[in-house]
């Protein structure tokens, strides 16, 4: 049988700190730089949503595109569109919000919500040139 991949493109904006509540500023700024200003500062994140497996032949769908676009928003975009992640989001108040820890805090939202005969991808760019990949390994 054939495997694909289906993919969901979505967007959200979001205001971090990437810093650690244990080092001094000095010591913040000399690991992360500017992106550890105390004051914040934003992105827009463009995430893909892959999925891969047997083309379901009754359907001809891998999954519904519908019902992965709705559990993106009611999971992810509510959750972490227009918000400052360190404050806002529990997953963050005590996880450094860089892109990578980002990315295994969508699977795993995601991925309780996706039957497990389908491999999960979470790509996340946090710039145009700057982005991270994640399936659960």
């Amino acid at each position: 049988m054939s495997k694909v991949t289906v993919h969901r493109k979505a967007h959200f904006n979001a205001a971090h700190r990437l810093f650690r509540k244990d080092w001094s500023d000095a010591r913040n700024y000399e690991v992360f730089g500017k992106c550890s200003n105390p004051n914040y500062h934003g992105h827009n994140y463009e995430l893909i949503v892959s999925l891969t497996g047997e083309i379901n032949q009754e359907t001809g769908f891998v999954f519904d595109l519908g019902i992965l676009r709705d559990l993106i928003k009611t999971e992810i975009e509510d959750c972490l569109d227009h918000k400052n992640l360190n404050i806002e989001v529990e997953e963050f108040q005590n996880l450094n919000p860089t892109a990578e820890n980002i990315s295994v805090v969508i699977y795993n939202k995601l991925q309780k919500h996706i039957p497990n005969h389908l491999d999960l991808k979470i790509t996340l760019y946090e710039t145009q040139r700057n982005f991270v990949s994640y399936s659960g390994e």
